[in-house]
């Protein structure tokens, strides 16, 4: 029953973490390394934990037969964009398409989490929650079924 209280918890808390800003740091003119959330134009900024964290790489899809369908998820793919004759643009493109990729893995990680927490939900098993007093209650079958609605919104908003 506490497993469960505190798997509902961190589910949540997972939820609400993609809503925060993203941390961007960059050198100013005078050297200095700067971070916030909207850099000055004009500069290179990169993302907190970037350079921690290498991007998995991609399996490797095997050719489709004629007439079958498609794999779920294969139209979102585009076909490779030609190399840009400015490396700028090139760059540009290449930062859009990591926070793309970066967006979807947290869209899923959301999805994941959001599933969780309604099976939770749906358990039947009494669900707890620690009040601002610190003293823990449980949930009653409207709260339940509160919390059950809004876990299937967020699994709505998150799993297409």
């Amino acid at each position: 029953m506490r497993i469960a209280a505190i798997t509902t918890f961190m589910v949540l808390a997972l939820v609400a973490s993609g809503a925060q800003a993203q941390v961007l740091c960059w050198t100013t003119k005078d050297g200095k390394r700067q971070c916030g959330d909207t850099p000055p134009p004009g500069v290179k900024a990169t993302p907190i934990g970037s350079q921690a964290v290498p991007p998995a790489p991609a399996p490797a899809a095997a050719p489709a037969a004629p007439g079958a369908s498609a794999a779920p998820g294969a139209a979102a793919k585009k076909p490779a964009a030609k190399p840009a004759a400015d490396p700028a643009e090139a760059q540009k493109a290449a930062e859009k398409e990591k926070l793309a990729k970066e967006q979807a893995e947290q869209k899923q990680q959301n999805c994941e989490s959001a599933r969780n927490a309604l099976r939770s939900l749906e358990s039947g098993q009494r669900i707890s929650r620690v009040g601002q007093d610190g003293e823990r209650y449980f949930l009653d079958e409207q709260q339940i079924a509160q919390e059950t609605e809004r876990a299937r919104q967020v699994v709505a908003k998150n799993c297409i």
